[in-house]
């Protein structure tokens, strides 16, 4: 899906140096008309459009930060195009009074006259593409998650307040007629005419900069992705860290539309292609948001209503403002789509088609199942709970429900002799019905069996195979030596079926607390995130702490426990970057110095605390932990599915 998107959103930006050439070399000639040499070669059209492709093509070329440095210096060129403008209004160039309501007065014979919104509206369009500048560059960033909605919204807010004071300057220092006839009304009225000049070519060339520099890396990445043929061609880098091969490609096909002479054919899809990208964009953060994923945890949140306006608002301008131009650029975004999922493409990162199947609808389950990777994006906190004693079970539901809502399960398989699964069976169905009633989806089963352990083995095996298979083991931490054996024998086949178990250490008195406070216990040597990429309890562990915390309104603290004498900043630099990258909410990080179990009654008092289950399990000491907490405990294993990164 991101392919699709992406193949256009690349096209999209090769077009639009494209345009931005034209739009340089329009100002340029005209400089030179009233210039009175407007006769030579340097006022020639191709002349200017292959030597400014020329130049730009160089500067991409050498290097981002070259083109970056340059970017400084159009900048202060903008700026005193803009200090001009403020010099006129304040020598009093603000003399009319702008009507700010109602319809335009008739007079005037300007093309403008009888241009009607939309059509303005897809003329200034393209002056809003550059916000995606910094998603094309996240490869350069240093931290991408934070300057790239940073800097996008930090551009908006100030593109906006200028577009806005430029508007009443102009509405206030020209009469209508003048606004409708004269295009080039902003260098008469400026103090310094030529700063003007200067702005409009300089504005010009740093847009085409932007995108000759930027489209060059989506191909890169798209071809290291594997997402296009000669992806591995494509994907690589030259000695100095630069999309070399890509660039040439980006290269070529700006030469190929400059040679089109003709801004009118490329210009409807520019506008559709970026229109569709920002759609798609909003409508997965839409999706994601709806469904209440786990894996959607982003530090920027806005209002449901600003992904589905965006995404309405994207697809009603695409059709009001060229409907055919829409059509085709959808058809080719849906070709590109039918493309890629026949070439079922080998990717590193999830497929997001899997998470989207799983969630929407379970008539999809089948296609999820066939996808190569597992839906760790789309993981849901799916509970399987062995159950003996129905009374028993009654007492922990609230419990396994904060465990798995919004959007997990709980399957329930009663255990038991024969002669006890009518009483069974109408116990656990009670149980279940009441779970629909407090939103959770829950389903039930017996299994005829005297040994609970060989009835839990069963009823996992039995459920390997089905669509939507569980995903945790729920158990409760044994009391005497022959539970303890069960426990064990059902934990051990659990991993082995890649099943995440959890063994719950109820204290008797405390129970669940207030459910304010949750402990998120870290081990020293954890926060290295390529052991939290592998195999650990720590991505469960930190999955049900943010699924509890979120559905309880609690706090999570961090604790490790490090030697005596080790180095606390490193520890904490090092903690600090696994919850910044597993974006946990605002939490509160604890060190204490010593050994592991000496440092357990100095931990921040909590409600529950959530540790990784032992491989082998020690039972004696997952007591110990309950007692001297003096809270409970929540022991887990992971499956090697989770991924707190994800």
């Amino acid at each position: 899906m991101g392919g699709s998107v992406g193949v256009p959103l690349y096209l999209s930006q090769v077009l639009a140096t494209t345009m931005y050439i034209f739009g340089f070399r329009e100002g340029w000639v005209w400089m030179f008309e009233q210039l009175g040499y407007a006769d030579g070669l340097w006022a020639e059209p191709l002349v200017v459009d292959l030597s400014l492709f020329a130049i730009l093509f160089g500067v991409a070329y050498v290097s981002a930060g070259l083109a970056f440095k340059l970017q400084y210096v159009i900048a202060v060129i903008i700026a005193a195009s803009l200090a001009s403008i403020g010099v006129a209004a304040y020598q009093g160039s603000m003399s009319y009074e702008p009507a700010l309501w109602g319809a335009a007065t008739a007079g005037g014979t300007g093309a403008l006259l009888t241009a009607d919104f939309w059509t303005v509206f897809a003329v200034f369009f393209p002056a809003a593409t550059g916000i995606m500048a910094g998603a094309n560059m996240s490869g350069e960033l240093a931290n991408p998650r934070r300057s790239i909605p940073m800097g996008t919204i930090s551009a908006i807010v100030v593109s906006y307040v200028i577009y806005m004071v430029l508007v009443y300057w102009l509405a206030t220092s020209a009469s209508p007629e003048e606004l409708r006839e004269n295009y080039t009304i902003m260098i008469d009225r400026a103090a310094w005419g030529p700063a003007v000049v200067g702005g409009l070519l300089g504005a010009t060339f740093s847009s085409a900069l932007a995108s000759i520099v930027g489209a060059p890396r989506i191909l890169q990445a798209l071809g290291e992705h594997n997402i296009i043929p000669r992806g591995e061609w494509l994907g690589s880098k030259n000695a100095r860290g630069e999309p070399g091969n890509a660039m040439i490609v980006s290269g070529v096909l700006v030469f190929a539309t400059l040679m089109l002479r003709d801004l009118n054919v490329i210009a409807p899809f520019i506008t559709m292609f970026f229109l569709i990208t920002y759609g798609v964009i909003n409508i997965v953060v839409l999706i994601e948001q709806s469904l209440g994923l786990t894996s959607f945890r982003p530090k920027l949140r806005v209002p449901i209503v600003v992904p589905l306006v965006g995404a309405v608002g994207c697809v009603f301008a695409m059709f009001v403002i060229n409907a055919t131009a829409s059509l085709v650029a959808i058809l080719v975004v849906l070709a590109f789509y039918g493309l890629l999922i026949r070439r079922h493409i080998d990717s590193p990162y999830d497929d997001v088609r899997s998470g989207l199947f799983v969630a929407i609808a379970q008539w999809a389950a089948q296609k999820a199942a066939n996808l190569p990777h597992q839906p760790q994006r789309a993981w849901r906190p799916n509970l399987l709970v062995p159950v003996q004693d129905p009374l028993a079970l009654r007492g922990e539901c609230p419990f396994l429900q904060d465990l798995v809502k919004p959007t997990g399960y709980v399957d329930l398989m009663g255990i038991g002799p024969l002669e006890r699964h009518e009483a069974l069976s109408g116990a656990l169905a009670d149980i279940s019905r009441d779970m629909h009633e407090e939103g959770v989806f829950s389903r039930w089963a017996t299994l005829d069996s005297d040994d609970f352990a060989r009835g839990a083995i069963l009823g996992m095996e039995a459920l390997e195979g089905s669509f939507f298979r569980p995903n945790m083991l729920f158990l409760k931490l044994p009391r005497g030596e022959e539970e303890r054996e069960e426990v064990s024998r059902i934990v051990a086949r659990a991993q082995d079926n890649q099943l995440g178990a959890i063994v719950f250490g109820m204290h008797e008195r405390v129970r669940l607390g207030s459910q304010k406070t949750i402990n998120l216990w870290v081990h020293a040597d954890s926060p290295d995130v390529e052991l939290v990429r592998r195999r650990s309890h720590l991505n469960l562990a930190i999955l049900l702490a943010f699924t509890l915390a979120r559905n309880w309104g609690a706090r999570i603290n961090i604790v490790t426990v490090i030697p005596e004498g080790a180095d606390q900043a490193r520890a904490r630099a090092s903690l600090e970057n696994l919850i910044d990258l597993a974006r946990i909410p605002d939490p509160e990080i604890h060190l204490l110095m010593g050994g592991f179990q000496e440092s357990m009654p100095r931990a921040p008092r909590c409600d529950l605390d959530i540790m990784g289950l032992s491989d082998p399990i020690d039972f004696g000491f997952m007591q110990r932990a309950v007692d001297v907490t003096e809270s409970s405990v929540l022991f887990v294993a992971d499956s090697g599915n989770e991924s707190a990164l994800a």
